[in-house]
Order: structure tokens, then sequence, then C-alpha cells
């Protein structure tokens, strides 16, 4: 199962060579996985803040640049759940290019009012089981349908 999401660089996002700064690579990863936890179903209580978590672990490596105006398809799995701890993965390319730009791993832990607490068990099977599904906020599906 896959699920992608495809957001599209803006001019902000980018240096003078219009190649995006790196520290960007984190904010494309919080979209995505927000948009992975709503399309598995959890976006009310992402709202409501039932389903809390915080990033404690994240790692990119990059291996060759995004720029100004790409269509980035961010390819987004679930990799471990432990007893109050989550980890998901990004993959960055091109939309339609089958090279990689970036990955991103990062860890994260359920949190309450008081602290850290166990992963629910309707969190914990949705995270392991994926969905297949596509969210597109660049316009690009819609671009190539036309």
């Amino acid at each position: 199962m896959a699920f992608r999401y495809y957001l599209r660089v803006r001019y902000g996002e980018c240096d003078a060579q219009k190649v995006v700064f790196n520290a960007r690579y984190g904010d494309y990863t919080d979209l995505a996985v927000t948009e992975y936890l709503r399309a598995l179903g959890f976006g009310e209580a992402l709202v409501d803040g039932s389903f809390d978590y915080q990033l404690v672990k994240q790692t990119t490596e990059w291996k060759s640049p995004a720029r100004f105006d790409d269509v980035l398809e961010v390819t987004v799995r679930g990799l471990h759940v432990g007893n109050s701890s989550f980890s998901i993965a990004c993959e960055f390319r091109r939309a339609g290019a089958d090279a990689l730009l970036a990955r991103s791993e990062t860890v994260y832990v359920m949190i309450d009012a008081h602290g850290k607490t166990p992963v629910p068990p309707a969190i914990r099977a949705a995270i392991l089981a994926g969905i297949d599904a596509q969210i597109d906020h660049a316009g690009w599906h819609h671009a190539q349908s036309a």
C-alpha cells in the first residue's frame, strides 16, 4: 500500500539558486504525515486533540535537490509502532519520476496532558496497515488529466 502526498515547491522555500532549503523537508514531512493520518481516519481526533503526539527524532538523507516549481510526490508509510511511539518514513520524488530526492524517518511519541501515553490499538493497527490513497495539493493529477 502506498499513500502519496503531492505538493508544489514555492519560491519562498528556495535559496537564490532556486533549490529547496534543507529545513523545508521537515515542513514537507509534517504536511505529508498529517495528511496520511487524516487519510487513515484520524482527522477529527487530530483536530480535537484526542490523537496528540510530538516529534522526538527526525533524520533526513538527501540524494538530489528539489527546485522551485517542482511537484513533489511524498510517499508515506508506517515503519514501526512501539508502546508509546511510532515511526513513519517519507520518500520524496519529483512527481512521475523514479529517482529518490530525499528520505526522512520520524519518530513520534503519543502524549496527553500528563505526558507519554500508549499508542491506542486502532492507531497502532492503522499505521501498520497503511492506506492506498493520494492527496494532491499541487494540482498535478488534475493537470495530467487535462
